[in-house]
């Protein structure tokens, strides 16, 4: 039940610097969607690492870039992607969503996992 609370609490801080950012400056409206991105990025990581959920191969690095850019523009004081960033930040979800959705399709589960079909477990084909 804790980390359910923690997951849900995680969630609610990046919902509330997307819904915070649009009312700050313009510099610190695109480090507030880095920083959501950025949060986004190391819990898909993180969670990919820990359960393999296909969505999150595309999260992670998605929203990883995302925050990149994000960051890069809060420097030069503008926008990379004309202002689309949280746009970018649904996208990515949407791409994620639909890679799994495929992959669910294609393989019967949500789950990535490494097979090793076709050898033995001393790395010779199977006879």
């Amino acid at each position: 039940m804790r980390s359910a609370v923690r997951a849900a609490a995680y969630f609610a801080a990046v919902v509330a610097l997307l819904l915070l950012a649009p009312e700050l400056p313009r510099r610190a409206e695109l480090a507030a969607d880095g920083v959501a991105a950025l949060a986004g990025a190391a819990w898909c990581g993180v969670n990919f690492w820990r359960c393999r959920r296909a969505h999150c191969l595309v999260t992670a690095p998605g929203r990883l870039g995302l925050s990149l850019v994000a960051f890069a523009g809060a420097g030069l004081g503008r926008s990379l992607i004309y202002g689309d960033e949280q746009l970018v930040f649904l996208g990515v979800l949407l791409a994620a969503l639909a890679f799994e959705c495929l992959w669910y399709l294609r393989k019967g589960t949500n789950v990535i996992v490494r097979t090793t079909r076709g050898t033995d477990p001393r790395g010779s084909p199977d006879q």
